[in-house]
């Protein structure tokens, strides 16, 4: 009979075992991207992160026969069950090796924290909320993750649902092949929308970065609040997330739509920068030299490719062409113009205006994500 221990994960050096207990998992995976450690350290960051101002999470690590195998989180986000008014709890940054055993202990573990908190029902794997990683990849896993974008072996399919977990939601991952074909659909059917509407597309901001990250962020829970899944981003994670991925941010990259002086919408990409991540092994320096926070700054503006990461129009205003005009630009610029290829992720798969707006104009769908739920009341 094997071993099985969970504990939760209370000292530092366990935190630091939970986050590099990847790189045993992912030792063989050639499309894996190691992650940050110090970016880990700060998501993981209890007195930090803006997460724990309104919800609350637990890490917990599994080991057999003394060794680890595996490990999860457990959080709860009374922001998104008041909206909701559902009694949901959540696991994210679950890795497991193959070993059922391991995973049911891990998810009991994980739903026995979040029965103390009162839930009956965990959903997963979602890092905190869906305004964060969420989904488990279940096709397409010779692609490398994106930047901000999951990625796990096939095999946790299998584990996730032999424990009794079901499917509550689809997500999709669309890719760029062919930009100038996207061009040529758009260009002739945003010219007739700018005929009747008189929405103004500019650039961000970058200057006044606050102030607009605020505007993105009341154009975001406007348009997404109907959306499943979606929780309103607070004022603290807006600030942290713009902190976050300031040094990213450029003008063609993010783009804003007005009308008068209303933000209505707007569409917001980031460089890939998992394309120079797989080279760091999860660390900005080596032998206490910034190394390779040196190699991520050279190649950042030699990135090639792009994630278009949230698009947002307010309902008032949509079917008006205002989506059209904001990916026309991020298709004119960086791609055409910039030379990039690009990934737009992720869209419901009720959604059905947007995906067949994307299949229109020649965006393959090359990757799905999953969201599992399961009861976890005791009978």
């Amino acid at each position: 009979m094997s071993d099985i221990e969970v504990s939760e994960v209370v000292a530092r050096r366990e935190r630091n075992a939970f986050i590099k207990f990847q790189w045993q998992i992912y030792a063989s995976d050639p499309a894996w991207v190691p992650p940050l450690i110090i970016e880990r350290k700060s998501f993981l960051d209890r007195k930090g992160h803006p997460f724990y101002r309104h919800g609350d999470a637990a890490l917990f690590l599994a080991q057999k026969n003394g060794e680890i195998a595996g490990r999860i989180m457990a959080s709860d986000d009374p922001n998104y069950n008041s909206l909701h008014q559902s009694n949901v709890g959540c696991f994210g940054l679950f890795e497991c090796i193959n070993d059922r055993e391991v995973a049911a202990a891990l998810f009991e573990a994980a739903a026995s924290w979040l029965r103390k908190k009162g839930r009956s029902e965990m959903m997963g794997p979602i890092d905190y909320s869906t305004n964060y990683v969420c989904g488990l990849l279940i096709d397409g896993f010779q692609f490398p993750p994106t930047i901000l974008t999951a990625h796990n072996p096939p095999y946790y399919r299998e584990l996730i649902e032999s424990c009794g977990f079901i499917k509550a939601k689809d997500w999709y991952a669309w890719w760029f092949a062919d930009p100038s074909k996207a061009l040529a659909h758009l260009r002739p059917l945003v010219a007739r929308f700018q005929r009747r509407c008189p929405a103004v597309i500019r650039p961000a901001n970058l200057k006044n970065l606050h102030d607009e990250s605020r505007r993105l962020r009341e154009i975001f829970n406007q348009a997404w609040q109907k959306n499943w899944g979606f929780v309103p981003f607070t004022e603290a994670e807006i600030d942290f997330m713009t902190e976050e991925l300031k040094p990213l941010l450029a003008p063609e990259l993010a783009w804003i739509a007005e009308i008068g002086n209303e933000p209505v919408g707007f569409i917001l990409c980031l460089p890939d920068i998992n394309v120079v991540l797989r080279d760091l092994n999860g660390r900005l320096t080596r032998f206490g030299l910034p190394i390779g926070l040196i190699k991520l700054l050279f190649y950042k503006k030699r990135i090639r490719k792009v994630r278009l990461i949230a698009l947002g129009v307010v309902e008032k205003y949509r079917r008006t062409g205002i989506a059209e005009m904001l990916v026309l630009r991020i298709i004119e610029e960086p791609m055409i113009k910039g030379g990039m290829t690009g990934e737009l992720s992720m869209t419901l798969e009720d959604n059905f205006m947007i995906n067949r707006f994307l299949e229109a104009i020649g965006a393959e769908r090359y990757k799905t994500y999953r969201i599992y739920r399961k009861s976890i009341s005791r009978a």
